[in-house]
């Protein structure tokens, strides 16, 4: 029968002390990401696990996070956070950490689930995604005192607690310079209506490129997400005078819809650049901006640790990437 796990085998394996291993495990700002992830690797190696109920005893903690899961959508960006909740799941259970689902119609509901689950579950933690202007979420578990971090910034208010986000403006300014090198100049940028941090900052990146080429501001149109608003979207474009031959989009989804209605005209669609690399994306050929989801977990993780530790972490932001395509015929 093979030797149980510990903490002394995992430290002889990666040849560190117990104490390092613990630190690998409960406070990795502590170690060199090298040692780091020897650990991790002798831990995954010899499927150790700590004692939890122990360990609860000791802090006084759960060891659970909660987690709000998102409504169903229009399938397409959906996958987006699926991918965050596998990633997030993952990374949680390397440091011992299990994540609690929930789900709720609003903001609202959501707030009364955090009361109910401290109360009834003891969760120690939560991770807020979807921030937004006067997000009440965060206002309310800042409030109670009650630790937490946001996949999302805490727009108009970048220092006020714990986040995570990838930068959207440098993704689309990545997009919009990707189409100019192509040499396109009638760029249009496909978003969201104005209001929408995620939207507004997308946006952004588009404006800059154009800016930064000495082009005029292109045309933009903002349509609430989906493929049908995307359609409709290229469509007005497309109507208008100097239609554009490339666009820039706020979500696959949208970029989907702009694919659509180019290919049911007969046009070209190899300059249409979506945003999340869903995999519809890579189905159709079509250029997106991918999101670090994996590191984005890892970073809430981490985030999530250190406030827990009584520490107030820096905001991490973290750089997209342009994957570029040939589209399917």
């Amino acid at each position: 029968m093979p030797e149980r796990a510990t903490l002394n085998s995992v430290a002889r394996q990666a040849g560190v002390s117990r104490q390092t291993v613990s630190n690998a495990l409960n406070s990795p700002e502590l170690v060199s990401p090298e040692t780091r992830d020897r650990v991790l690797r002798a831990v995954e190696e010899q499927g150790y696990r700590a004692n939890r109920a122990a360990r609860q005893m000791r802090t006084q903690r759960s060891q659970v996070i909660g987690l709000r899961v998102e409504p169903v959508r229009d399938g397409v960006n959906g996958v987006v956070l699926d991918r965050f909740l596998h990633a997030l799941t993952h990374t949680a259970e390397r440091h011992d950490h299990r994540i609690m689902l929930f789900t709720a119609a609003d903001a609202d509901r959501e707030i009364d689930a955090y009361a109910d689950l401290v109360a009834s579950v003891g969760v120690d933690a939560f991770v807020v995604t979807g921030t937004h202007h006067g997000d009440r979420r965060t206002t309310w578990l800042a409030e109670h005192a009650l630790p937490f971090v946001t996949f999302g910034r805490p727009w108009g208010a970048e220092d006020s607690h714990a986040w995570v986000d990838v930068d959207g403006a440098t993704g689309t300014e990545t997009a919009t310079t990707h189409l100019l090198r192509r040499g396109h100049r009638r760029i249009a940028f496909v978003g969201w209506p104005e209001g929408s941090g995620v939207g507004d900052d997308r946006r952004t990146g588009w404006r800059r490129a154009l800016r930064r080429a000495g082009l005029p501001p292109g045309r933009d149109v903002a349509e609430p997400d989906g493929t049908d608003s995307g359609r409709v979207a290229a469509a007005r474009l497309r109507d208008g005078g100097d239609a554009p031959t490339g666009f820039v989009c706020a979500s696959d989804s949208l970029a989907l819809g702009v694919v659509t209605e180019l290919r049911s005209r007969g046009l070209p669609w190899d300059a249409v650049v979506g945003f999340d690399d869903t995999p519809v994306a890579a189905f159709l050929g079509l250029t997106t901006v991918r999101q670090p989801i994996a590191e984005v977990a890892v970073a809430c993780v981490q985030q999530l640790q250190a406030v827990l530790s009584g520490e107030r972490p820096e905001p991490v932001l973290l750089t997209p990437e342009l994957v570029v395509r040939l589209p399917q015929s």
